[in-house]
């Protein structure tokens, strides 16, 4: 059974939001560098929908909604907001590459890493960077040319990864990459996803009413 039109839109269109960021990303000529955290907060911007008609209007307390009316849904999203950025805070430091496969990345990652630091070293996927107190281990997915760079251990300084970031991001600007040819498909499936749902909306009005007056209590 398909759901009521509003649910649907809410659940789908943060998702084809996030296909069409990172099918834009794809379509680039150059690869795109950003911070696991900003990573991981995309994800759960694409997410909210889902949860917030699923899990959080689940367990969503009756007395509160009594007594707050729609505006509970406010509190509920800045509860799971606090989730996502406890996440993004507890999470390992992270730099994630968009558009450029494990192999075209490497050789950029190790001048980013002896401009930085001379002592830098490799062990297999690994690389040391003792004097900024950095230690890594790349993680491809050359399938979709996205290369995630993963710190090992807890031992980590986070001004060293910063000092990273800058480097690859200046080496990684001056490079040129073919275009993902996947980035189309993301495209469609985004504007599937947005498409289905307005138009699902937009026909059915009537439930679209319905379903406002149980959330929101109008």
């Amino acid at each position: 059974m398909i759901p009521d039109p509003l649910r649907l839109a809410i659940a789908l269109v943060p998702i084809g939001a996030y296909f069409v960021l990172i099918g834009l990303l794809n379509a680039r000529r150059r690869p795109f560098v950003t911070s696991g955290g900003s990573d991981l907060a995309a994800l759960g911007a694409a997410a909210s929908g889902l949860i917030l008609v699923g899990p959080i209007e689940l367990f969503r307390p009756e007395a509160a909604s009594a007594e707050f009316g729609g505006y509970v849904w406010l509190f509920l999203l800045v509860f799971y907001w606090l989730w996502v950025w406890l996440a993004v805070l507890l999470g390992r430091p992270r730099l994630v590459i968009y558009n450029i496969s494990g192999e075209e990345l490497r050789p950029q990652l190790a001048e980013a890493a002896r401009e930085i630091d001379p002592q830098s070293r490799w062990a297999g996927d690994s690389l040391a960077l003792p004097t900024l107190g950095v230690q890594l281990h790349v993680e491809s997915w050359d399938v979709m040319r996205h290369v995630s760079l993963v710190s090992n251990g807890s031992r980590q300084s986070i001004d060293g990864w910063r000092k990273l970031s800058g480097a690859l991001r200046n080496r990684l600007g001056q490079l040129q990459v073919g275009r993902n040819p996947r980035s189309l498909g993301l495209l469609l499936l985004a504007g599937v996803l947005i498409g289905a749902s307005i138009t699902h909306m937009v026909n059915h009005p009537e439930r679209v009413a319905q379903a406002m007056e149980e959330m929101f209590h109008l």
